[in-house]
Formats: C-alpha cells, structure tokens, sequence
C-alpha cells in the first residue's frame, strides 16, 4: 500500500473573524489522483496555498514527504500552477522554461522545452512575451513552467479555464502520463469531466470537507452548486 505523501494534520486558516479554511484532516498516497472541487470562495485556491507553502497556518500541520510545507525541503517536492499565473514582462516563453529549468538545476535542452512547448500547442509562441498573451495561452505557458522542474506533487488551481478543446486534451495527457510516473497531483477544478479520470474526488464548501472519495460528473454538479 502507497504510503501518504501529503498530510494534513488539523490545517486551518483564518483572516480574524473570517474562516477560509476550517481545520482539516487528510492523507494523499504517493502517486494518488485527487480532484479538488467547490464552488468560489470554498477554500480551494486556500488549501493548495498552504500546502504549497504561499499561505501561513493559523493552526495544524501540512507535511510533504516528512518535511513542513513552506520549507526548502518541501518546496523541492512541490509544484504549483496558480490559477493566476505570474509572468515576467520581458522574457519569452523559451527563455521563462531555461530560466525555472536553471533554478531547479534541470539539465534541459532547446529540444526538450520545444517538446513540451508542442505537446501544450505552444510551439508557435515560443519567441514571443507570455505577460501579453491571452488567459488561455497564459495558463498554458504557466502548466509549461510547473512541469520542467523537478517535483513528487503537483498542484494545480483551476488549469481548464480559457483553454481551447486541445489545450484541455493536452493538459489531461500529460495529467495522465504524470500520473503513470506515479507523481501525486491534485487539480482543482470545476470541470465535472476531469473527475471521471481521477480516483477521488475531494468537494470543499464554506472551508470544509463535505466529500472525500469517488464521484461521478453529476455529483460534482451536485456537490459545486450546493
């Protein structure tokens, strides 16, 4: 049996009065699939945050492989693809891969980041600035940028919005031969499709858990609009 890579251990966070995360208990396997569903504000985007170390605990522990979330060691096993991507004004898309390639001391070549860029559809934008491109080419150029490091766990807010029908084929291959190298990824989205490829589904409202476990497309209807 896959031992956890992730734990959360009665993570919560707070804004004073307001709860965007109520105190939390979970374990993710090496190599698990997780979907993360919810309606706006159910405290998605906040839960991968802390897990990726963006966000201080209130209260609780996350650790990733043994280490607190937040920490070097951590953050060498963590990616993660905001829903809102920052990207630097003066660099192209090709020079974005070499520089975070560089950073995480990946030894790539021009071939193997022209590879990637063609997998996504980006090959034809390669020389060009992504801080001018549309949302959809954005956040294609930032899933880009979260696969060419090094990583055990991969965490992506909402990848499906603004992408064409071949972005969103593109980034389900690659979710999927991720996923058959046994890296552990949770995506949130609101795509009721994507649910029917991963083996758990996880539905959060008002900062708690109200499911953990399979779902079919029409429970996530179900469960993001209740």
């Amino acid at each position: 049996m896959a031992e956890p890579l992730l734990v959360i251990d009665g993570a919560a966070k707070s804004y004073g009065d307001l709860v965007a995360l109520e105190p939390l208990d979970l374990k993710v396997k090496v190599g698990e699939r997780v979907a993360l569903v919810g309606h706006n504000g159910s405290g998605k985007s906040t839960m991968l945050r802390l897990v990726a170390g963006m966000l201080e605990l209130t209260e609780g522990t996350i650790t990733i492989g043994g280490d607190p979330a937040g920490t070097a060691e951590a953050r060498a096993k963590t990616s993660y693809v905001p829903d809102d991507p920052v990207l630097y004004d003066d660099l192209s898309v090709r020079e974005h891969l070499a520089y975070v390639a560089g950073l995480h001391g990946v030894d790539a070549s021009v071939e193997d980041f022209d590879e990637l860029l063609d997998r996504l559809g980006l090959l034809h934008r390669a020389d060009d600035l992504p801080a001018r491109f549309s949302r959809g080419l954005r956040q294609k150029t930032s899933i880009a940028l979260g696969v060419v490091r090094p990583f055990e766990l991969l965490l992506v807010d909402e990848p499906f919005v603004g992408l064409d029908a071949s972005g969103k084929a593109a980034l389900v291959d690659l979710l999927d031969e991720l996923h058959g190298m046994q890296v552990t990824t949770i995506v949130a989205t609101h795509d009721p499709v994507y649910v029917e490829r991963v083996s758990r589904c996880i539905a959060l409202r008002d900062g708690a858990v109200i499911h953990d476990g399979t779902a079919t497309p029409d429970d996530v209807i179900r469960l993001v609009g209740a």
